[in-house]
C-alpha cells in the first residue's frame, strides 16, 4: 500500500534539484553586480535548501529499499533574469510550482491515510509557504521601489525641462 503513495514522489525529488539550479543561475547572474538586490542571499540559501530537499526525498524513497527512478526535469530556459522584479517573479513561479506539486503529492496519502508520508510532506509545505510569503513581500517591495523611482525620474525630468524654459 505504501508503494502507491510513493509513486507521486519522484517528480518531487527531481523538481527541487531543478529549482536549485535555477536559483544558482540567478545568483550567478547577479553575482558581479555591485548593486545586487538584497534578496540574492535568499536565492543562494534556497539553492542549497532545494538541493537538500531533493536529497531528503530520495532518502525517503530508498527507505523501504525501493528502486528509485527519477524523471528528468528540464532546466530553466532563461539565462538573463532582467530586472529585480522579473527575477522575483521567476523565483515565485518556481516556488509556486513546487508548492502545487507538494499539494498534488499529498492527495494520495491523504486518501490512503498514510500518516508517515503526510508528516514527511508537511515539513516541506511549511517551508514552501514561508519562501512564497518572503518572495511575495519582495515582489511588492520591488514594484513599489520601481514605481517610486520612475515617479522620481519623471519629476526630475519635468523639473529639468521647466528649468530650461526659464
Amino acid at each position: 500500500m505504501r508503494w502507491l503513495a510513493r509513486r507521486g514522489i519522484p517528480p518531487q525529488a527531481s523538481l527541487p534539484q531543478s529549482v536549485s539550479d535555477g536559483y544558482l543561475s540567478m545568483v550567478c547572474y547577479f553575482d558581479e553586480d555591485p548593486d545586487a538586490p538584497v534578496y540574492v542571499p535568499f536565492f543562494q540559501d534556497q539553492a542549497e535548501v532545494k538541493k537538500e530537499h531533493a536529497r531528503q526525498f530520495i532518502r525517503y524513497l530508498k527507505e523501504p529499499k525501493s528502486k528509485v527512478c527519477l524523471p528528468v526535469v528540464e532546466r530553466l530556459a532563461k539565462e538573463s533574469w532582467g530586472t529585480n522584479v522579473q527575477a522575483i517573479v521567476m523565483a515565485l513561479e518556481l516556488e509556486n510550482g513546487l508548492h502545487k506539486l507538494l499539494q498534488d503529492v499529498q492527495t494520495l496519502p491523504s486518501q490512503k491515510n498514510e500518516t508517515d508520508l503526510l508528516e514527511f510532506l508537511k515539513r516541506f509545505m511549511g517551508k514552501q509557504k514561508r519562501s512564497i510569503k518572503y518572495l511575495e513581500y519582495q515582489h511588492s517591495y520591488q514594484k513599489e521601489l520601481e514605481r517610486l523611482t520612475s515617479k522620481e525620474g519623471t519629476s526630475e525630468q519635468f523639473g529639468e525641462a521647466s528649468g530650461r524654459q526659464a
